[in-house]
């Protein structure tokens, strides 16, 4: 991982204008079944993102490139689902996944509308419930209605943090190579905290939800 952002912003320094190509992929494939629980989009975004301050990138089109990669990604992964319905749930890729698609599943069917805006702020649901919204029926207006405002949050909740990390960087006299990696680990490792955290609290209301249920 280390190796292809360091040859990624290597790239970057000489041909800036392939890091907004390089957003606009990494936020589509995020959104694609499967693929994108794996696709460390979020992290390229990230580390691009820290090269704003410097002066390679231009933070209007990085931020329209994360937009238009998630939008159109997180579409086509809806209209794939309405196209095929619940039968693309239990087709390849989606059979090889089972608790990917349980877990998503689960999700979509406790926060109903909602989980669609929820989903892009969680990694590994992210890739799953576009498909699984258009697949159990949800109509367009209100999967779109859901899904663009939380594409137009989770675009500058990835990369504004980036761009102040780089801001201050600069400041201490930092160069982009030096410091946007270390800001991606610790992203990384904050994310995964996060998310630990997160099933950890599912696990304990799910056990005590048991507990009450047998107590019965």
């Amino acid at each position: 991982m280390i190796s292809y952002l360091q040859d990624l912003m290597g790239l970057v320094s000489t041909h800036a204008s392939w890091a907004y190509a390089a957003i606009f992929l990494a936020a589509l494939l995020e959104a694609i079944p499967i693929v994108g629980a794996f696709v460390p989009g979020s992290t390229v975004i990230v580390a691009l993102s820290a090269l704003v301050p410097s002066g390679n990138l231009k933070l209007a089109p990085i931020l329209a490139a994360a937009i238009a990669g998630a939008l159109i990604g997180d579409g086509l992964a809806y209209w794939l689902g309405r196209r095929a319905e619940r039968e693309v749930l239990t087709a390849w890729p989606l059979s090889k996944y089972p608790a990917i698609v349980s877990q998503s599943e689960t999700f979509f069917h406790r926060y109903g509308t909602f989980a669609v805006f929820l989903a892009r702020f969680v990694p590994p649901v992210r890739a799953v419930v576009p498909i699984i919204a258009g697949a159990l029926g949800m109509t367009p207006p209100r999967f779109f209605a859901a899904m663009i405002p939380a594409v137009l949050l989770w675009a500058p909740a990835m990369i504004l943090p980036g761009v102040l990390a780089g801001s201050a960087a600069e400041r201490w006299g930092m160069k982009a190579e030096h410091y946007a990696l270390p800001l991606v680990g610790g992203i990384i490792a904050v994310g995964g905290l996060g998310w630990a955290l997160f099933c950890w609290r599912k696990k304990r209301r799910h056990d005590a939800l048991s507990a009450d249920t047998s107590a019965r």
